[in-house]
């Protein structure tokens, strides 16, 4: 039997069991109370307030420009909805790095005006002072290695991290350290998918994969990929199950049709 039909709320805690026995852990993002509450309902294992905002409800191009109190606010439309999964989020670009006090600060924040259960953070080495900061004051944090977004000015490309030697070796480290300094498990992007199961393997905590194989402990997709909302977008890693950008474009044009042709509203819809 899996752990998913027991449990009241899952924690940090019921995702490593999970790992422990073998059960996959689902996990998709979500920005507001409607869509959160249909993914709590059917049972999501963790919902993501990501800074994939930025992108999917912005309009902006990078995830760069999404401030902490717009991740706040988002967060808060979440949790409200949720009676069952875990909901993580995501520290905004410049909230957290070079300043281990600040990131602090970013991470209270969230889980105080949120009610939030745990924040989300990128890199490795580098963040690490800001990550055990925030563990010690109790904050659970999740990591994220392989590709990560809010450097991709950095990268200059969101290909395919770590197919070089070098570069797997360092995020094996990183994985670890990140294990070391407390973190209840990490996102792992865009990596081969070998990699993806060595460092499963390797490491104990749970690993949450975005194009990173079949191996690791659970996947995430962004709620409008899965849902087939944006079309501009089709890595391989992401499956669409439903086309909902034709879908609700072809309602719209029979509303407007109903309205402008004087069908809508008919007897039965008026007082």
């Amino acid at each position: 039997m899996s752990i998913h039909g027991e449990i009241k709320r899952v924690t940090t805690h019921t995702l490593q069991s999970m790992k422990q026995r073998g059960e996959k852990i689902s996990m998709l993002t979500a920005y507001d109370f409607s869509m959160a509450r249909i993914f709590d309902d059917a049972g999501i294992d963790v919902l993501l307030v990501g800074d994939s905002a930025s992108n999917v409800m912005a309009g902006h191009e990078t995830t760069l420009p999404i401030t902490l109190d717009q991740m706040i606010y988002h967060a808060q439309s979440v949790v409200r909805a949720c009676h069952r999964c875990l909901v993580v989020v995501d520290l905004p670009f410049g909230s957290y790095q070079g300043n281990s006090k600040e990131a602090l600060n970013s991470a209270i924040r969230i889980m105080k005006e949120a009610g939030a259960h745990a924040i989300k953070l990128e890199g490795g080495e580098e963040v690490i002072d800001s990550i055990k900061r925030i563990i010690s004051a109790g904050v659970p944090v999740m990591g994220h290695l392989g590709l990560t977004p809010q450097s991709i000015y950095k990268f200059g490309t969101y290909t395919v991290r770590a197919k070089e030697e070098a570069e797997a070796e360092a995020l094996v480290k990183n994985a670890k350290l990140l294990q070391e300094a407390g973190c209840f498990a990490i996102v792992l992007e865009k990596i081969p998918a070998a990699l993806g199961k060595r460092v499963a393997e390797e490491v104990n905590i749970p690993f949450i994969g975005i194009g990173a194989g079949m191996h690791v402990d659970g996947q995430v997709l962004v709620m409008h990929d899965m849902l087939g909302i944006t079309k501009d977008f089709s890595p391989r890693f992401l499956r669409r199950y439903l086309g909902l950008y034709d879908d609700i474009k072809n309602a719209t044009a029979q509303y407007i049709t109903d309205v402008k042709s004087k069908d809508f509203p008919n007897e039965q819809e008026q007082y």
